[in-house]
């Protein structure tokens, strides 16, 4: 754990170190009393004090008043997060909480912060591809009830939409398609998800017997896609999958600049499908999730770790939704004039 989250918010595991019991004993002591005996209990209760440690229990009885539930974005502007943002609102709403959404612009110490002061506000969290490392928010989740969207930290629930799985279909498609020079276009560093396509493509691109290349590190925004689209265009390959639509959206518009023709010299392949990819010109081939689903099961899984009152890691959950891949017009027969292995 870094000592800035150290600093900021006292884990359970941070008592456990003290006294040199079990995180188990501790969460029993401040969440099922009267299964420890008076003496423990009373010594878990000062070392808590001392540090500042504050159970879930306590945290989601102190902000009950409120019912409300605290949904983090990494960028606001960024439409994968709509469905995302609809589908824990009507979730939300139909169990009697209100939804409180907060931008944490892409940086981890926002969300860092933002954390930090939800204890007094909000029962609990969900997390969409958060820029903080996992060990940082395992920490938060000792004081806050939290799920995560696109993350898998220990003892935190969590939402996988399988973006991995359709890196593999994509290039599948490719493939067939005659393509064998395929680049991939990168998100940001801090993008754990970026990683997890990454070494996806890596692995059925073993399969197929052929080597992609990597480019970036990009912002997932469109404006990014024109620089993306002129360093792709470096590397010779006949087709891209990139990180996100934003990215694939501003390279299709800086390729048509360039009158370099979709798909017939290069093609292309998103991911999310958010709302416009089929609007674009051409429409662009995408990795379509269930974003609205994977707000809706966030909430749900939030709701029952509150009802349960406690960090015990027993609680941890971690649900896996599919992506298909959805063709449109961005891609194509590999152009002949390429050198194929």
């Amino acid at each position: 754990m870094t000592d800035s989250v150290r600093r900021k918010a006292a884990t359970l595991s941070d008592v456990a170190d003290m006294l040199g019991l079990a995180p188990s004993t501790i969460s029993r002591a401040l969440t099922t009393p009267d299964r420890v005996n008076s003496a423990t209990r009373e010594r878990i209760e000062r070392a808590a004090a001392d540090i500042g440690y504050v159970s879930p229990r306590a945290a989601a009885s102190t902000a009950s008043r409120t019912r409300a539930v605290a949904v983090l974005v990494s960028d606001i502007t960024n439409p994968f997060f709509f469905g995302i943002i609809r589908g824990t609102q009507m979730q939300l709403k139909a169990a009697g909480y209100r939804q409180i959404l907060v931008d944490t612009e892409e940086s981890g110490e926002l969300e860092a912060a933002t954390l930090t002061a939800l204890g007094t506000s909000a029962v609990g969290a969900v997390v969409t591809a958060s820029r903080l490392p996992d060990a940082d928010l395992a920490a938060f989740a000792d004081t806050l009830p939290l799920v995560a969207i696109n993350r898998r930290p220990d003892g935190v629930p969590n939402i996988l939409i399988d973006t991995p799985g359709g890196v593999a279909q994509a290039l599948e498609h490719l493939y067939s398609l005659g393509h064998r020079e395929i680049v991939y276009v990168s998100g940001p560093v801090s993008s754990w998800s970026n990683e997890r396509r990454w070494k996806a493509l890596e692995r059925s691109a073993e399969h197929l017997g052929i080597t992609p290349q990597r480019v970036g590190p990009f912002t997932p925004t469109t404006a990014a896609g024109a620089i993306a689209a002129d360093v792709a265009l470096t590397t010779g390959a006949t087709a891209c999958i990139v990180f996100n639509d934003l990215i694939a959206i501003g390279m299709l518009s800086r390729l048509r600049e360039r009158g370099i023709g979709v798909p017939g010299d290069i093609s292309i392949v998103g991911c999310d499908d958010i709302f416009g990819a089929d609007f674009c010109n051409p429409p662009l081939t995408t990795l379509h999730a269930p974003i609205e689903r994977a707000g809706r099961v966030a909430v749900s899984m939030l709701l029952a770790r509150i009802d349960a009152g406690t960090g015990d890691t027993s609680e941890r959950q971690s649900v896996l939704l599919p992506t298909t891949l959805t063709v449109r017009s961005t891609t194509g027969p590999a152009p002949t004039r390429k050198a194929r292995r």
